[in-house]
């Protein structure tokens, strides 16, 4: 089983996220060609790509078997990569690459996310020190 490029943890790319790295790779594709796209290379019919599925893609794009108009050959001509070239372990090397890369503007929106999360919460520890003042304030005017 191979490490799944977009979540890391199941070994297969489903439809989520076969439609995640499509977005990525800036050639977003409508929820029935993600459909079409897995189950013309999905030899165990389990409605999600493994390793070997996946590289199946590439072997077929070279072998000129793939729709000039399907979402398929898109991802092949995105890849810049030809499997009958450079191997399978070729491909690996340029997907794991690429999902580096991705990572590295994943890390950043993180960062990006965690200190508006602070923020917000610095806010909120304001809000409630006002409170508490408010409250402490009414008992010395009474």
């Amino acid at each position: 089983m191979f490490r799944n490029p977009i979540t890391g943890k199941d070994g297969f790319i489903d439809l989520m996220e076969l439609k995640l790295m499509m977005e990525k790779l800036g050639a977003p594709q409508t929820h029935l060609g993600l459909k079409d796209m897995i189950k013309e290379v999905d030899e165990d019919v389990d409605s999600k790509l493994s390793f070997r599925e996946f590289l199946l893609i590439f072997r077929k794009a070279a072998a000129g078997e793939l729709e000039e108009d399907s979402g398929l050959h898109a991802l092949a001509c995105l890849s810049e990569i030809d499997v009958s070239t450079q191997g399978v372990k070729g491909a690996k090397s340029f997907f794991e690459a690429k999902v580096q890369a991705m990572n590295v503007g994943s890390r950043f929106e993180e960062e990006i996310k965690a200190e508006q999360e602070e923020k917000r919460r610095q806010a909120e520890e304001l809000k409630q020190r006002k409170e508490a003042f408010k409250e402490l304030q009414s008992t010395f005017r009474q």
